[in-house]
Order: C-alpha cells, then structure tokens, then sequence
C-alpha cells in the first residue's frame, strides 16, 4: 500500500511517525470544558447533525488539513491530530504509522494469525470472522493505551489474478465467491459483531476457539451504526500488479471489459460493502480503463448510490500524486486533487492534498462544499466510532487493556486457523502421517526452517510467541538435526521473492532449491517429505511426480502457530483439511503477458484464460486441491429437478435468445426477477467419512452453465461449508443456492444473465441437474 521509493512517501513516513510516540492513554476531543460547549459533542444528537457541526466550526485551512491520514489538531476546539493509518491485515502490523510496538509502550506484541491466503484455505466462515475480533479486540486495546488508531486499512479482497503477483498473499484467492464470503465475514467482526462486554470467551468446539455474542441493536440487527472499529476494502479496483517487466502499478492501465468487471474483479468490494458494511473503501494507484482508479466517479459514486456504501473513500498511499505524477491524466497537481476529490474520495494518504487543496480552491478547480462532503464522510465515521463521545476509557470498550492482547484464546485460535490451513498436496501410499515412537531421527534442510520470522508474509507485527518450522519438529523428535540447504536463497519463497512492489518472474522454487530437493530425495535412505512455504503458487511438477518424494505439504506463511500446526499434521495429532483457494500452474504460464487482464480465454491468440473458471490450460494443482489423512464419500440427499421463474418475472421482462453459431440459447436478465429470495433452495448432502481417522472436510458445489457459450466459466463456485466428520460415519448438511446470484453469469455487455435449461450441480464427482425454465 505504501508508495516504496517515492520521495513523498518517506516524506509521509517521516511526518506521520513524528505524531506516532504513544502515550499511557489516547488524545481525545470533547474533553471538559469543551463537552458542553459544541453540538458536535451532545452524544444525544444524530451522528449527521454532529458531523455537520463540527464542519460548521472549521476555517477552509482547518478542513483542508483534515484531508490527509496523518489529521491536524485543531486546539481551539479541543481536538488532537488523528492518524488514520493503521494497518491490520493479519493481525495489528507495524506497517501503518497509526501502530506503534515499541517507544515505551505497554503492548510489545500482537497475536500473529496466519497469512490472508493461509486462513482462506480453511474455507471456514466462522473462522474468518473469529479472526477479525480477535484483531479487533487486540486492536481497540491497543487504542486504549495509546498505541494504535481505530481506522484499520484492511482486508485486501482484490482477486489473485495471477499467480505471479507479490500481494497475492494477503488475499483470499482467485475466486470472487470466496473472497466476498471472506470480506464480509472478516469486516463484520473486525467492526465489532463479536463484541460483549468484559473480557472472557464463552469456548466451543473441539479447540477452544472462543465464541461470543453478537453485538446488537434494538431491532435484533448487527447495529451498522457504532462501531468497534473501521475495516476498510481494498484496492478498488482491478488492482494486481506491482512490478513486472516494464509494468509498475503506479501508471498502468487495467483494462478490463465490462464482463469481468461484473463478475470478477467488483463482487468481493461489492459484497464487502453491501453485507458487510465495511465503513472505508480503498482507491488503488491503477488506471481502469485510462481513468485513475482515485479518479473513477462511476466506480466510487456507484458505492454509494447502488451499495448504500456508509463510509469514507481513501487513496492509496500517494495515489492521487500518481495521476499527475505518474500516469500524466491530469494538467497539474491541483487539478489531479480536485478530480479526486470530486469523484469521491475522501482523504488522501500522503501530503498530496494538504499541499495543493488551497491552491485548487483559489483557481476555482474545487470548491468548499467538495472539501465539506469528504470531511462529512470522515467525521461521520470518527462519530460513529465514538471518538467524539468523551474518554474512551469510560466507553463500552474502554476496559479494554494489555491483558487483551496475545491471550490464550487468540494465540489457540492462531494454531486453529494454521492447522485447517495447511493443504496436503501428496502422500504416496499413505507416508503420511508419520508414527513419533517408530521415527527415531529427522533431519530439516532449508534456511527458512530455522527461521521464524519469515513465517507470517507481509503486513506483519511483532507476534506473541513465534517458533521455527525446526523448533516445532525438534519438540516431537529430539534428535532432528538442521542444515542450511541453500545459503543464497530461501526455501520455497519468502517475502525476497514476493512481496509490496514485487511480482514474481518464475513458477519454480528460487535459486537451486529444485536440485538441491531432488538430490537430498536421491540421496536419501528414506522417503522425503517436501514442505512449502510461500504465497503464491509454485510449479513443483518435479516432486509432483518423483516417487522418492513421498509427501508435499503447503503451509503458506503460516504465522506465529505454524510450526507446532506443521508437527500436528506430520505427526498425525491434526488430519489435513486446507483446500487450494488458488490455481497453481505449470512455469509455462510464465509466457502470458501479467498485464492482460482479461480472464476469458482467447484460443486464437493462443490466450488460456485464467483461474480456475476460465483456465483452459495444464495445471500442476487445481483450485480446491487437498488431500486428507481419510477419505470421504458423498450423497445429494435432497435438491431440486425443476425451477420455474414465472412467479418471479417483472412485467417488462421476457425471454431472450443469445445466438451462438448454430445454437440459439434462451436467457432472462437477473435484474428482470422481482424476487430472488423466493427461488432459492437448499441442497441436502451427505458426507461419509470412509477412513480409519476423524477430520474436517470442506464440502465445495459447484455449477456448470446449460450449454458453453463465449465467455462462459467452465464452472464456478455455488457454496462450501466445513464440516467435522467421524471414521465411518455420514455427517449431513446443506448449502443454499441463490440462481441469481450462484447459477448466473455476466454476458459481454456486463449483465447478469440466467439462462433456462438444465444447469448442472457438480459435488466431486456427482452432477445433479436443476431445469430452470419459465411455464
């Protein structure tokens, strides 16, 4: 997020942190006297008219320095600085100026939860949310002693378009499905949907993971309101390329059809908002389609017309410099702040804005009541945070304090969400797992083994109790001995490789990593168990097939709990259940030019699409791929044959013929069915645990169209869920499918589209076909 080698943004950096030394409790307007004296601190008041108040009482100086993360104070009204930028995408990282570890503070560290890409192999919902409030929990904590802000910058949702992309890592894969079912489920907790007073957990399940109350309003909803803390989307939009080639995310231009728009790259910011109520959306550097991203008033008003969007728009790190700096789209500086902000954004992070708002005020670029709608924005969201309602220690969460932070509950649940994501690729005849009394020595080669500080990705703090992969094998077997491997590069990948302003070039494993597998597994007396390490995909098809060696583990980075989540599942104590939420292909792909776009194939440019959805290629491992230490069978107990529209249909509506070739297919536009809700349906499955050991299981439906026409995924995601199952046992359960939503698709012009006929349900290797057709 940060614009790495820019002078503006070590400018940014060095003002930012001059405001960062905390202290024993936070800076907070409407102290006494001054509590009694603005509107803007009647508590009692609606959160519009105390917004509106306290932009009634600032000179157009004052509002304009509001405009950056890094906020002035206001003294004359009691109001102290603000930094908006705190960072927090897998626990509270250091990354944002908003968090500070060290400076004397209390909290020198934070529960380090496992990589974005790690805990989206879980395909577990409920983890995803327990793992924003724990971040929340930790985060307000740390608020309460002067040591973070309220506004987070995370999560990242943008799709893993490509699997050379430095920030694939931080997302929750290349499915839009996945990555909106993430979004909401990470936003409603960071925001607070998991709160109740006091501090204890109520525990459930097999491993303790903490379980709390919703918090609530009057009418029984997820109060959208108050809010615990601010998670913010990003980056809007079709952001997925740092550095490739002669390619830098600063200028280029996405270009991206209105197809792909619509069913790929706005899903997960659309779904993030619509049911998350994320309060903050993110601008990325990118053109979409020769306009800035910052600059994109269709894009950025849309949230807010069509997403009922309640909340601020930020740039990227120095994004609105970019338009003029970089990508030339504007005349001059001025111009590029006042196209920004007339579009809809609301802050910029960096000095960009603070240092030519004035300039663009004068010339008549901009105009006050552009600068008065941003700072509503932001102030409504400060309100609805509770920063204008006096001491926050004297609050719903102001008993929140380092006795919150790194707690027994947040670290077991670190261990859960490395455990369940942790994906096994390989284990011929059974290697794995692997019998601690009848393995009398192991030997771990490779430099990231011994070393724990590479196993939580980007965008990390300082975790609780962190462990390298050899101390948490050595604990099972005491005589493990350790070796290096290769000295001048990583094992699998680390963040040299991959990372903020870092695509990758290459599918293989770095450096001579390849040859030094092969010889240790030609070498060795015993079978060889290859682990993982990395963001994104690899093209291991060496080891794949090479039957010396036995086993090939995944574990991503896995965070502060990865070492002992790895000697579990090694060691049989934890049956693998991570699932790939990533395609990873052959180093072939490395031909495909990174910066196109599009994710259909294109046969006669020799174009093989991309994702699992539209891939048309070889693939070293497909999306959903994992294995586990059993196995599993399943039954569609009960699903549909037949589904009418009729009853749903708009007045206007009418069938239409999309003419393919020779084949005419029907069709009926989604926005023409007055009520989806009625058409849904739930599919009944059985799951029946066929082996000898008990684990979880992630269940994924998917669908296939009636007939393939252009642009047509080869299949998609309709719903998964994890289930617990037992050694030769069924375990039931059910998805709902939403035809709307899981059995459309966009045609060309960007419009969601159903076509009538049979549509297949795919479980495994079941199909079961649901008719849609209109009486």
């Amino acid at each position: 997020m940060s614009a790495n080698g820019r002078c503006l943004f070590f400018l940014l950096v060095f003002l930012s942190l001059s405001h960062s030394k905390p202290v024993a409790n936070p800076q907070f307007p409407c102290k006494p006297p001054t509590h009694n004296t603005y509107s803007f601190c009647n508590i009692s008041l609606p959160i519009t008219r105390r917004a509106q108040s306290l932009i009634s009482h600032l000179t157009l100086q004052e509002k304009i320095q509001q405009l950056s993360d890094n906020a002035s104070g206001i003294p004359r009204l009691g109001i102290p600085h603000y930094e908006w930028w705190s960072e927090s995408l897998h626990g509270i990282a250091i990354n944002g100026p908003g968090v500070s570890f060290k400076n004397g503070g209390p909290v020198t560290s934070a529960t380090g939860f496992p990589q974005v890409i790690v805990s989206a192999a879980s395909f577990n919902r409920s983890l995803w949310f327990l793992i924003g409030s724990a971040i929340s929990i930790e985060a307000r904590a740390m608020y309460n002693v002067g040591q973070a802000g309220l506004t987070f910058w995370a999560p990242n949702i943008n799709i893993f378009r490509d699997p050379r992309w430095g920030r694939g890592q931080e997302t929750p894969g290349e499915d839009p499905m996945v990555a909106s079912a993430y979004a909401i489920e990470f936003v409603r907790g960071f925001q607070g949907g998991n709160w109740k007073s006091g501090t204890e957990t109520e525990s459930t399940g097999r491993h303790g993971i903490g379980q709390t109350r919703v918090l609530l309003g009057e009418d029984g909803e997820i109060n959208d309101d108050k809010l615990m803390l601010s998670a913010c989307c990003k980056h809007s939009s079709a952001y997925d390329l740092e550095k490739w080639g002669n390619f830098s995310r600063y200028s280029f231009n996405a270009v991206v059809t209105e197809q792909d728009m619509e069913d790929t790259y706005q899903p997960p910011f659309r779904s993030c908002i619509q049911e998350g109520k994320a309060s903050c959306l993110m601008c990325s550097y990118n053109e979409v389609n020769g306009v800035p991203a910052c600059a994109r008033e269709d894009l950025l008003q849309k949230t807010r017309r069509e997403w009922g969007f309640k909340g601020y728009i930020t740039s990227d790190c120095d994004a609105v410099a970019t338009i003029f700096e970089y990508q030339n789209y504007s005349k001059s500086p001025e111009d590029a702040v006042a196209m920004a902000l007339k579009a809809g954004m609301d802050i910029n992070c960096g000095t960009y804005v603070l240092r030519n708002a004035q300039s663009a005020v004068e010339k008549g670029k901009l105009q006050e009541k552009d600068i008065d709608r941003a700072l509503h924005n932001l102030f409504s969201v400060q309100l609805r945070l509770g920063l204008f309602d006096g001491d926050p220690q004297k609050g719903q969460f102001g008993k929140l304090g380092p006795k919150n932070v790194c707690t027994k509950e947040h670290k077991t649940l670190a261990l859960e969400a490395a455990r369940q994501g942790i994906v096994l690729l390989k284990n011929d005849k059974k290697f794995l797992p692997l019998n601690k009394k009848a393995v009398s020595s192991l030997a771990i080669i490779g430099p990231l083994a011994n070393k724990a500080s590479s196993l939580g990705g980007d965008y990390t703090g300082y975790p609780c109790d962190s462990q390298s992969l050899f101390e948490g094998l050595k604990a099972y077997i005491k005589k493990t001995s350790y070796a290096i491997g290769c000295p001048d590069v990583a094992s699998g990948l680390d963040l040299s490789q991959e990372t903020e302003d870092l695509d990758r070039v290459s599918l293989l494993l770095p450096g001579k990593q390849m040859s030094l597998v092969s010889s240790v597994a030609a070498a060795s007396k015993k079978p060889v168990i290859l682990v993982l390490t990395g963001g994104g995909p690899l093209d291991v098809s060496f080891a794949k097939g090479d039957p010396r060696i036995a086993s090939i583990l995944w574990i991503g980075y896995p965070g502060e709990a990865g070492a002992k989540a790895l000697a579990e599942i090694i060691f049989g104590e934890y049956n693998p259940d991570g699932r790939l939420p990533v395609t990873w292909y052959p180093e072939s792909f490395t031909e495909v030019s990174m910066n196109d776009m599009n994710m259909r194939p294109n046969p006669s440019l020799g174009y093989p699409g991309r994702t699992y959805r539209f891939y048309t290629g070889n693939r070293v491992y497909g999306f959903g791929g994992g294995l586990s230490y059993t196995n599993f069978t399943y039954k569609i107990l009960s699903a549909p044959s037949k589904l009418s529209l009729s009853g749903s249909l708009s007045a206007n509506s009418r069938k239409r013929i999309l003419q393919q070739g020779g084949e005419r297919l029907s069709y009926i536009i989604t926005n023409e069915i007055t009520s989806c809700n009625s058409l849904r349906f739930n599919v009944r499955i059985s799951v029946e645990n066929v082996g000898n050991m008990d684990g979880g299981h992630v269940v994924m439906l998917f669908s296939r169209v009636p007939a393939v026409f252009r642009g047509s995924p080869e299949k998609q995601l309709v719903g998964f869920d994890r289930v617990h199952t037992i050694s030769h046992r069924s375990t039931e359960m059910s998805i709902l499918v939403d035809p709307c939503e899981h059995l459309s698709v966009a045609n060309e012009q960007g419009k969601k589209i159903i076509l009538l006929g049979g549509h297949a349900l795919m479980l495994g290797d079941l199909e079961h076909f649901v008719t849609i057709q209109i009486y």
